[in-house]
């Protein structure tokens, strides 16, 4: 197993611009009242940054391992997710829904159904079933089936991703908790989006959901680092 400070010293550099264009986010703070294509894009900044960090490690490679090249798809439909949820006051909120659907299908596409963990998958259910029951009383109309769709799919990726991790079976690799941890957050972000929309007002929402999104974000984009030393490593016994 390559040696998390091996990897931070290699990819660490990577993703520099990423931080520096959170950094730049939440120091501009831009008002969401006013939307407009200047705040979309200080808001995707960070997402683009991720663009670049896997395409850093060339086209070859994404196109090779297929896990890499789906988690870079989720990190485009993500950005498309983000530019829609800028307008969500003028109508675009099931866009940037459907965007963020497609993305969680990539990234559980990605992580794999090997091992299949069961524990985990019931664990898991659990979880979202319990979310969805709480927000159900506050849904109506279309909302009551697609935030239900859309739990299913984030929780189905939340358990791909914990199923990956085998704790218990000490074959843990610190980019399968990566993306375990990205997953969680993941979760944690959309539960509070969805709190503050539909249920009551979330104090320190928007730095709450955004926090956890783009930590989501860059832990799930470093997860597609393990793709290649497993590989290689296959290639080299």
């Amino acid at each position: 197993m390559v040696s998390p400070v091996t990897v931070v010293k290699s990819e660490g550099p990577k993703l520099v611009p990423f931080f520096k264009a959170t950094c730049v986010y939440f120091v501009l703070w831009l008002p969401t009242s006013s939307p407009s294509w200047f705040s979309a894009l200080i808001k995707c900044l960070p997402i683009f940054c991720l663009w670049v960090f896997l395409l850093a490690h060339g086209i070859n490679f994404l196109v090779s391992h297929r896990s890499a090249s789906r988690i870079l798809a989720g990190l485009i439909f993500s950005a498309l997710g983000d530019a829609f949820l800028i307008w969500q006051e003028q109508g675009y909120f099931v866009h940037g829904l459907l965007m963020f659907a497609i993305t969680h299908i990539l990234y559980s596409s990605a992580f794999g159904m090997k091992p299949l963990d069961l524990k985990a998958g019931l664990l898991m259910g659990v979880v979202s079933s319990s979310c969805y029951a709480f927000l159900y009383s506050y849904l109506s109309g279309p909302f009551t089936y697609l935030v239900a769709v859309y739990i299913a799919l984030i929780g189905f990726m939340g358990w791909r991703a914990v199923a990956g991790v085998q704790l218990c079976n000490d074959l843990w690799t610190w980019t399968k908790l990566s993306a375990c941890v990205g997953a969680m957050l993941f979760m944690v972000s959309d539960l509070t989006i969805a709190l503050n929309k539909f249920c009551f007002p979330v104090p320190y929402s928007r730095f709450i959901i955004m926090a956890t999104y783009y930590a989501a974000q860059m832990l799930i984009a470093l997860s597609a680092v393990e793709t290649r030393d497993e590989e290689d490593f296959r290639k080299r016994s």
